[in-house]
This record gives C-alpha cells, sequence and structure tokens, in this order.
C-alpha cells in the first residue's frame, strides 16, 4: 500500500512541478528533472539491493537518492560518500474536511488558481510582495500539496492554515488520498491540522 501511495505522490509532484512522469527503476521510482539543483531523483518505498547497486553506479552530485524510512537505513545501503540532508515526513491528510480557515489578514491579497487538476494559492502583503505560496495537484485518486512557504516576516499569521484551506477547496475528487512531504518545522502545522505521518522521509546526495 505504501508503495503505491508513494509511486501516486510522485507522479501527481511531477504534474505540479510540469515534470516527467516517474519510471519504475531499481525498485524505486525515477523522475528526470534536470535542472541546476538536481538531475534526478529516485525515490524507494523501501530498502531494496538494488537501491545500493544503483548508488555505487552514480559519480557525480545533484542525483538524490530519497527512501520512505529512516534516515539509518538509507545510509547504511549506500557507498561512503553520500551525505545525507534534512529529514523530511511523509504525511497524510485526516479524511475530513478542513475547517474553517482563518480570516485573510487585513491588507493581505489572496489570489486562488484552478484548472486541470492543479491549484496554486499566492498570498500577497499590504506592499505587494509575496507573503506565502502553494501548490497542489490532482492524479489518479489523489490530492498532493506542494511547496507550501510562509516567507519569515510573515509567519505565525495564519497564512499557512489559509493556503492549505484555499488549495484544499481545489480538490474535484471528495474521496482523493491527502499526501504532501513535510519538513520538520512543517510536520507541526501539518499535525494540528489533523495530519498524521505514514514514514520518515530521507534524502542522500554526493557532495558538490
Amino acid at each position: 500500500m505504501l508503495a503505491r501511495m508513494v509511486r501516486a505522490w510522485l507522479a501527481a509532484r511531477s504534474l505540479a512541478r510540469g515534470l516527467p512522469a516517474p519510471v519504475d527503476e531499481a525498485g524505486g521510482y525515477r523522475v528526470d528533472v534536470h535542472s541546476d539543483a538536481e538531475v534526478r531523483r529516485w525515490v524507494f518505498p523501501e530498502v531494496t539491493p538494488e537501491l545500493g547497486r544503483l548508488a555505487r553506479s552514480i559519480t557525480q552530485p545533484r542525483h538524490f537518492i530519497k527512501l520512505c524510512g529512516d534516515a539509518a537505513d538509507l545510509l547504511a545501503a549506500l557507498p561512503a560518500g553520500w551525505l545525507l540532508s534534512e529529514p523530511g515526513h511523509l504525511m497524510v491528510g485526516p479524511g475530513h474536511g478542513h475547517a474553517p480557515a482563518p480570516v485573510c489578514p487585513t491588507g493581505y491579497r489572496l489570489a486562488v488558481r484552478c484548472a486541470g487538476g492543479l491549484a496554486a494559492v499566492h498570498i500577497l502583503a499590504p506592499d505587494g510582495t509575496l507573503a506565502a505560496s502553494g501548490h497542489a495537484a490532482e492524479l489518479d485518486g489523489v490530492f498532493i500539496y506542494d511547496r507550501i512557504i510562509t516567507e519569515p516576516g510573515h509567519q505565525r499569521r495564519g497564512l499557512g492554515r489559509l493556503l492549505m484551506q484555499q488549495l484544499g477547496g481545489c480538490k474535484r475528487d471528495a474521496q482523493a488520498t491527502e499526501l504532501l512531504v513535510a519538513t520538520d518545522q512543517g510536520r507541526a502545522l501539518y499535525a494540528a491540522l489533523g495530519w498524521s505521518v505514514l514514514s520518515p522521509f530521507s534524502t542522500a546526495a554526493l557532495p558538490d
């Protein structure tokens, strides 16, 4: 079940970011990103023998191996030289409607766009700069939240909750499973909204 969720999440994430669909490879799922920061990534629902063999074939940085599991388990499967990134958490939504959203703070402006299974929300500060933003995508029975960001000068004003509520309002299938990957900091917000952790989400790559 976790493997199906991981693949569905990754496919919807690729849709949200305009990336190629994931490809099954080495017991995990590969996405060819080809950006300045990331060439490609592999996401594994569990440690497999192929994971270690894949890592030994990689000699360049900006190739990321990600595991739905503990960082220690990922590191143990990798050859020497790989470095761990900050931990994350694969989370699933509460399966019920969102609580009433906080009111958009005075002076802030909200822009919501929903089309073709994609959603984007931007919250502008009184001076016109971007205060917070988030994206979502719906595909094959999952609705994923992506790039949920509140700028440092605008935190603790309810903007994160407002983003989540507005993005969730774009979901077309009420039964779609809601998924996201959270940082340690973001995990607290989502837990307060009723989300729960499916698994740790660990990342490693060769240093630049």
